[in-house]
């Protein structure tokens, strides 16, 4: 874990200078008061983005000192569960899907964020925007950093062509055949999961989505005995062969490396996709598009993972004023332009008037790529995950224990690497998923 180093402008030193002439010593000791920020969204521009948002917030409340510490996709359950044990939490977190986020608040160990959502302005944000944090009368534990379109898939264009294919595939057999048409040469068609961790898990649901079923019925209970789970498994184990060897260990910085690099033809990811080809294979970047990930045919409708990258504020946080300060304070437009344009299309606005800004337009990779950022921003405010599958489903306050559990990704690798009987292997989870969902 880092601390971000932080060195205030000459201006704002001054400032606090002028304020300090004659300041008392209990005031010098409110220095002391410090304010730990986790996230496992770390890369180096987001870190200098995240510098610049505690410099600017400390500059005007100086009795208040941030401290930035990393945390993992991966890894996030347990030190959560370490922290909130010792009592030694955080004073906020962000970038945690919001299934967990729901499923924390539910066992009574984060802070309603209404008066947060308050000091932002209500009406900033985009209709809906909060609903999947809304726990009943209107009560928020937590609200979206951003909006993710988690799911699109990326193509390369000029290797469509080498294929001769000659238009982006709509459904499963269509992605297939392309992937067989493009792998070869050390080219692989797709860079799917098959590792036992969340991504493997995460991405089969949108699999499950794509055959048209769900995990859960709107009443949440298990439905994985489905016949569209059982097709949704069999397709998913007949990528296997087209996905690189090291796909069994894939988790999500392997995968988005993978089309990145050059080493599949298609990918899975957000939007980061777009400055990672810029920065790591300029080459590659002019041919790359995304689009909405196929399904099993075009009658059913394309379903968005969007896992509502989240701020929420743990209720054992002493100082619950300074976090709710800060929170707001990751919304003023400048600094979260910066946090936004860190990772163009990775996090979308969850704010209207900062996507309709001219500071947030003013981007060259938003500029190149208009038309797949509009597209994925469209599609992630449709969008939802396992915390709520569809509109007509109830809030999943579980979500959490079963992502974590990993039983998703058991039953994948069941059937994809152990070639188990997949109606045999869906009853196995389903009967796993029940037992999660009735524990207390």
């Amino acid at each position: 874990m880092s601390r971000l180093a932080l060195t205030r402008r000459t201006t704002l030193k001054s400032m606090a200078a002028g304020a300090a002439i004659g300041a008392t010593a209990p005031a010098i000791a409110q220095a002391t008061r410090t304010l730990r920020w986790w996230s496992p969204q770390g890369a180096p521009a987001q870190l200098a983005a995240y510098k610049y948002q505690i410099e600017t917030f400390e500059a005007v409340n100086p009795g208040i000192k941030v401290v930035f510490e990393a945390t993992s996709d991966e890894g996030y359950p347990a030190q959560f569960a370490a922290a909130f044990a010792s009592g030694q939490v955080p004073g906020i977190v962000t970038h945690l899907p919001s299934f967990a986020v729901t499923s924390y608040f539910n066992q009574g160990l984060l802070s309603p964020f209404n008066d947060v959502i308050k000091m932002i302005g209500e009406e900033k944000f985009y209709p809906n925007a909060n609903r999947v944090y809304d726990m009943g009368s209107n009560v928020y534990a937590g609200i979206g950093i951003g909006n993710s379109a988690a799911n699109m898939i990326w193509l390369r264009k000029d290797l469509m062509a080498k294929a001769g294919i000659a238009k982006e595939p709509r459904t499963w057999d269509e992605l297939r055949d392309a992937a067989r048409k493009m792998q070869g040469g050390g080219i692989y068609g797709a860079p799917l999961p098959y590792a036992r961790n969340s991504m493997t898990s995460l991405v089969f649901i949108c699999f499950i989505h794509g055959a048209g079923g769900a995990v859960f019925s709107p009443d949440l209970q298990p439905t994985l005995t489905s016949d569209a789970v059982v097709n949704a498994l069999e397709f998913y184990a007949s990528m296997r062969e087209l996905c690189p060897p090291g796909a069994t260990n894939y988790s999500w910085g392997e995968s988005l490396t993978a089309f990145v690099s050059g080493a599949t033809a298609t990918g899975l990811y957000t939007g980061r996709v777009l400055a990672n080809t810029l920065a790591q294979n300029p080459t590659a970047a002019p041919h790359i598009t995304c689009k909405l990930y196929p399904t099993i045919s075009a009658n059913v409708p394309f379903w968005t993972f969007n896992d509502f990258p989240s701020v929420m504020i743990p209720k054992q946080f002493a100082d619950q004023d300074a976090a709710k300060k800060f929170a707001a304070w990751l919304f003023r437009e400048d600094g979260y332009v910066k946090q936004l344009h860190a990772a163009p299309g990775h996090v979308l606005p969850v704010l209207k008037t900062i996507s309709e800004s001219a500071s947030y337009q003013n981007n060259d990779i938003i500029k190149q790529y208009r038309a797949e950022v509009d597209l994925m921003a469209e599609a992630s405010a449709g969008g939802f995950n396992l915390g709520k599958e569809s509109p007509q489903h109830q809030t999943n306050t579980k979500g959490r224990e079963v992502i974590g559990s990993n039983v998703l990704a058991e039953l994948v690798q069941k059937v994809a690497l152990n070639k188990e009987n997949a109606k045999t292997s869906a009853a196995w989870a389903q009967d796993r998923i029940a037992e999660i969902m009735k524990r207390t």
